[in-house]
């Protein structure tokens, strides 16, 4: 059964901006030097950084409130400080997140490797609904590790016979 709008009439402002020419500032607002009046507010208290938190260079600091993450370390953390000298328009800044945060995943395998945790890396990237739902693209991805790995062995092979 379908809903429909009367479904939620009883709700308070439900589908208030449902109709575009029922709303005040359609299709747009012209702005003017009063809208920002009456709009003036108390910055919040600071929350202390108790850890490093990287931040835009664009701000001069960080903001008032933000999550608790945790601080860049190894390799990614690098990585991420290498990235915020940059500005958030630049590929610079945002390839190099990318990269970081791969490399933060390998880090985190091998961190739970040193716990003795094995992770199930086939139930964590979703390889029941790949199974499901795209079978050929799980067959490919596959085929490219088992070759990575096939690579490695081999180069490895190689550079232990030229050590003998």
């Amino acid at each position: 059964m379908k809903k429909t709008a009367e479904d939620y009439r009883h709700i308070n402002g439900w589908g208030i901006d449902s109709d575009p020419l029922d709303v005040p500032n359609y299709p747009m607002k012209r702005r003017t030097e009063n809208d920002n009046k009456g709009m003036i507010w108390e910055r919040p208290a600071q929350q202390p950084a108790l850890v490093e938190v990287l931040h835009s260079n664009e701000r001069p600091g960080i903001s008032a409130v933000f999550g608790s993450p945790n601080p860049p370390s190894g390799l990614s953390g690098r990585l991420r400080r290498f990235a915020f000298r940059y500005s958030e328009s630049t590929w610079t800044h945002w390839l190099a997140l990318l990269f970081a945060d791969r490399i933060n995943m390998m880090e985190g395998l091998g961190d739970d490797l040193k716990r003795g945790h094995i992770p199930n890396l086939f139930a964590e990237h979703g390889g029941a609904s790949e199974l499901k739902y795209n079978k050929i693209g799980l067959a490919r991805k596959l085929l490219t590790v088992g070759a990575i790995i096939t690579v490695i062995v081999v180069v490895n092979k190689l550079r232990s016979r030229d050590d003998d």
